[in-house]
């Protein structure tokens, strides 16, 4: 029943029989013990047909918060939100992943603490906590396993460190997976199959299928900067192999490239300002990305045959030229009927995507059936 009144619209104890099916004195058992939980709370009175108006009860999101932090390889975004994902507060600053566990973990517990007073809550309200990381996750155990680009993260127990803070459920995923889920839930909830490109620091894909975040076996699925390219030729990539994708493609790699032709760039972020500054070398080198990352794209269409693309992440802020070389290859090299009504298009939650991802998987954890009957038992 609560599973019902999750999407917030108020029904009354009537409209739960109907839709149930249960008893009029088991439904109004329920309600009392949900909002003794402080999960559902009155919303207000019903038209009255005559008589007595009927009073009608809603998710009450407000109950609990959580701590959603989303770790890329060079920054961090941490937001409190309420049980609906919306946004309390959040702070977005500078972290160097591969500082290593203890002083990343550690600056996001002591960040974490400071962010949840600022919304005049305390611990006790935090339910859950939800992380992205830069690499490959083992989702079950919240273990990053031989990540290229996070040194000596490699089976560290993150929840059991974040635990020592926060005296809450800790859920951990590939960084990725989490923007494809927030992307999902809040701009295209109503499309079942869609794929995310997150195109920064390093590449990777999140895979929505059938309407749910697909993982693989061991939670390496979508990681398509490891994929081979024709054109890769000797490139080194971080992971130890030559040619991926992301040693040509990422925002890294324009950088280096673009160093290499004189120009000042350390970063993807450099990139981006130089591509909206007008530089032709730039742009030109961020389209050839878009058309590396589309051809392997098309082999996902290929295989997967989702009805939406999204690309986000740092290079997706450089206009349309990413775009743009991805949709020129895709459409190219896919057969028409996958692409018949395949659109490419960039991300709406842009930044947010993350956290917004990392709150829906607490959430999901926490607000799961077996949980609430947990919490009410």
């Amino acid at each position: 029943m609560f599973q019902l009144l999750r999407d917030g619209q108020p029904r009354t104890r009537a409209d739960l029989a109907a839709i149930t099916g249960q008893a009029r004195s088991t439904i109004a058992a329920r309600i009392d013990l949900l909002m003794a939980s402080g999960l559902i709370a009155p919303a207000g009175e019903a038209s009255s047909t005559g008589g007595r108006p009927p009073v009608t009860f809603a998710f009450n999101p407000g109950a609990r918060i959580v701590l959603a932090v989303d770790l890329g390889a060079t920054h961090a975004r941490l937001a409190v939100t309420d049980l609906a994902s919306n946004i309390l507060a959040e702070v977005d600053a500078p972290l160097t992943i591969s500082d290593g566990p203890q002083d990343v973990l550690a600056w996001v517990a002591e960040t974490g603490e400071k962010l949840i007073a600022t919304t005049g809550r305390d611990l006790d309200d935090l339910v859950s906590v939800g992380v992205g990381l830069p690499g490959p996750v083992e989702h079950s155990t919240g273990r990053p396993i031989n990540p290229p680009i996070m040194p000596a993260w490699d089976d560290v127990d993150v929840p059991a460190i974040l635990r020592k803070t926060f005296d809450a459920s800790v859920l951990v995923d590939n960084d990725v997976n989490i923007m494809a889920l927030g992307e999902h839930r809040t701009a295209w909830p109503g499309v079942s199959d869609l794929l995310f490109v997150k195109v920064a620091t390093g590449i990777g894909a999140g895979v929505i299928s059938d309407g749910e975040l697909r993982r693989g076996a061991q939670g390496a699925a979508g990681d398509i900067g490891h994929i081979a390219v024709p054109n890769g030729a000797d490139t080194p990539c971080r992971c130890g192999n030559i040619g991926c994708l992301e040693a040509i493609a990422s925002g890294q790699a324009i950088a280096g490239a673009l160093t290499r032709e004189g120009l000042d760039a350390a970063n993807s972020g450099d990139v981006v300002s130089l591509v909206r500054g007008g530089d032709l070398m730039a742009s030109h080198a961020v389209r050839q990305a878009g058309r590396d990352i589309g051809a392997v794209l098309a082999a996902c269409v290929s295989l997967l045959n989702p009805s939406m693309i999204v690309v986000g992440g740092v290079i997706a802020d450089a206009g349309e030229h990413l775009i743009a070389g991805i949709r020129e290859i895709v459409y190219q090299r896919s057969l028409p009927l996958a692409t018949q009504h395949l659109r490419i298009v960039t991300s709406q939650a842009r930044s947010q995507a993350g956290v917004l991802g990392a709150s829906a998987m607490a959430i999901d954890h926490v607000l799961s059936p077996a949980a609430i009957d947990a919490l009410i038992a």
